[in-house]
């Protein structure tokens, strides 16, 4: 399978708590929900177009947690996210849960590299992470990932955990596909490419 990673960032790169005020408050975090305003009609339909490409999911304890704590519930055969999201495998990154209640959820907790190498040589088309910010520094500093779906919003925070760390894997990519939504936020898809190519002007 190959490993994509979703993410909703900011314009300074932002990528914590974009779903709602109290999703990560860690840090003093206070802007809490800052992809909502933009949450339109195209948006809604790239999120399905991902969520049709999956075969599971490699999520981070936190993005779990708030995931079990809301799809469970909403259990609609129909809907694109939820019929994957409650049938698919999860695979949780933890080193704190001892047992996970939603179905299909296996816990990894050993060498997350190794484990997720492992999967990636599993059967399938797409292992999916979405958020799950520490796991996809994580990712990103082994070169694990393949494809990166990254929408920016049209918002400046300042303050607040970033997707791109010092340690992150010089890598190169390529990219595949763009939109912009209505309400103005840039999809843009990219694959990796290799190490990065260098010159001067």
């Amino acid at each position: 399978m190959e490993l994509s990673l979703t993410q909703f960032l900011t314009i300074d790169g932002v990528c914590q708590a974009p779903g709602g005020p109290e999703e990560d408050t860690s840090g003093g975090f206070t802007h809490g929900g800052w992809s909502f305003p933009f949450g339109d009609e195209a948006f809604g339909a790239f999120v399905s177009e991902v969520f049709d490409r999956v075969d599971a999911f490699l999520l981070g304890r936190r993005t779990y947690e708030i995931f079990a704590g809301y799809w469970p519930q909403y259990d609609d055969p129909e809907d694109p996210i939820a019929s994957r999201l409650n049938t698919l495998p999860k695979y949780v990154a933890t080193t704190t849960l001892d047992s996970a209640d939603w179905a299909n959820t296996e816990l990894l907790r050993g060498d997350l590299v190794a484990e997720v190498a492992a999967l990636k040589e599993r059967p399938g088309r797409e292992l999916q992470v979405h958020g799950s910010g520490n796991l996809a520094h994580t990712l990103l500093a082994n070169g694990l990932i393949d494809t990166m779906n990254l929408m920016t919003f049209p918002v400046v925070l300042g303050t607040g955990k970033r997707l791109f760390h010092a340690d992150a894997e010089p890598t190169g990519f390529r990219l595949t596909a763009s939109r912009v939504t209505p309400a103005g936020v840039v999809i843009a898809t990219y694959r990796k490419a290799g190490a990065p190519e260098y010159g001067s002007y």
